[in-house]
Parts: structure tokens; sequence; C-alpha cells
């Protein structure tokens, strides 16, 4: 007999095969499992190293102020280059294949929904593999951070920035109109590794008005009550049974 998550993985995968228009959207604990820390739990020893906590340093106001602290702590902690793909991102990728997933709508910044194959994902906070000048616009991947040292900076002489939502910006509109839509015509919304407590990004599954929504997080979230499926485990012991 299967035991309870195993039961609730069955039914999942029964929500997959009846759809072809699944959207995943998804948080921190999708890529915990390739060894990239939710930064907000970074490794408890950060103010050893640094004067500020995570929340401090990646602000807009800091950034502006403390350019050179930033980027010390951004390329740290917040470039984890070595990361692959894990359980989770390549059987999102597979869906997408088979034509069951429509999007990914992430709050990752990592790149490794794309590094597993997924072509439909929306960066609702933008990524490390992006960065522009803060002058003249242009935009630079992401080797003009790890081959610079210290402050990165464009030929014009501007301050080149990642292109990532930093706390006290807004997010791109037009990223947030695509997710919104496509939340609203879902007929399946899996949320995963996400505690649903970041805004405006939280706020996006108000919009949700389809058949099954799914939850996949390990701990309690606002929504627990609100959905078709809950399920309180880690998305690699999840989507391995998929």
């Amino acid at each position: 007999m299967l035991e309870p998550e195993g039961q609730k993985a069955e039914q999942l995968k029964g929500y997959i095969e009846k759809s072809d228009n699944i959207v995943f959207f998804g948080g921190a604990g999708v890529s915990t499992e390739s060894g990239i820390p939710d930064f907000r739990s970074i490794d408890g020893l950060y103010h050893m190293k640094y004067q500020y906590p995570p929340e401090t340093i990646l602000s807009h106001t800091f950034f502006l102020r403390n350019i050179k602290e930033f980027y010390r702590f951004y390329r740290d902690k917040m470039l984890c280059l070595n990361a692959e793909p894990n359980i989770t991102h390549k059987k999102l990728a597979q869906l997408e294949q088979r034509g069951k997933l429509k999007a990914i709508i992430t709050q990752n910044i990592d790149g490794l929904h794309q590094k597993a194959g997924s072509k439909q994902v929306y960066e609702l906070h933008g990524s490390i593999f992006r960065n522009y000048c803060t002058e003249c616009g242009k935009y630079y991947d992401i080797e003009v951070v790890t081959k610079s040292e210290e402050i990165p900076h464009c030929n014009c002489g501007g301050v080149i920035k990642p292109d990532v939502v930093l706390y006290e910006e807004a997010l791109d509109e037009q990223v947030m109109k695509e997710a919104v839509e496509l939340i609203k015509n879902a007929q399946v919304l899996i949320i995963g590794g996400t505690s649903l407590s970041v805004y405006p990004a939280a706020g996006l599954i108000r919009y949700y008005q389809g058949d099954k929504l799914v939850l996949i997080n390990k701990s309690v979230t606002p929504y627990d009550r609100d959905v078709d499926l809950l399920m309180n485990a880690g998305l690699g012991e999840i989507f391995s049974q998929l």
C-alpha cells in the first residue's frame, strides 16, 4: 500500500495525464536540491563575513550606496554557477516537451530551468545571466561580473547592474502581465517550493480560476486550506515519482 505522499503523487500524476494546460509556479525550494540555498537562510554565518543581513545588501538603496560591498556578497552567495538542474527541473522540462506544461513562472534567478531544457520560463525576479549598464542600458552576459574585480563598468563608464529584482524595486510589468494571463487561463496550477509570502509574486495565485490547484511545500503556507491537493514534502520526493 502506498504511503500518503505516494498516494498524492499518484493523484498528481492523474491530474497531469488529463491536462495539456498546466502551469508551474516555483520558488527557492525548487533549487535547494541543486545546492542553491534560499538566501534567507544563508548558512547563519554571513554575519561573520558581512556587516549586514542579506535583505539589506540585496536592496536598491544598498546597491546605490555601497556597490563594492553589494558585489562582494553577490559574487560570493548569489552566483551558483556550478549548480546543475535537479529532478524537478528535469521533469518539468519533460512535461513541456510532452505538450503538458504551458509555462514555468519562477521566483528564482539561477537559470536552472533553462539549463534543464525548459523553453517557456517567466522569471519574475530576473536572472543572474543578464546584466545591464545603468547609464546607457547596454546588456552584458554573466562574464562581465565574473571576470571583473569589484565593480563592473560599461564601455561608456557606467556601472553595470545585474538584471535581478532587488528589494525596493518593482517587478517587470510585462513579465507580470504574462504570468497573470498564464495563471488565469491554466487548467492545472502546480505551486512548488515557495512559502507564498513574497509579494507581489505570491499575489499572482489569486488570479487562478482553473480546476486543480496543487501545492507542494515543506512548510506551511497561507494557501494550504485553499488547494485541491496539498503535499508537505520536498519537490524531489514528489517529482521523482512522476
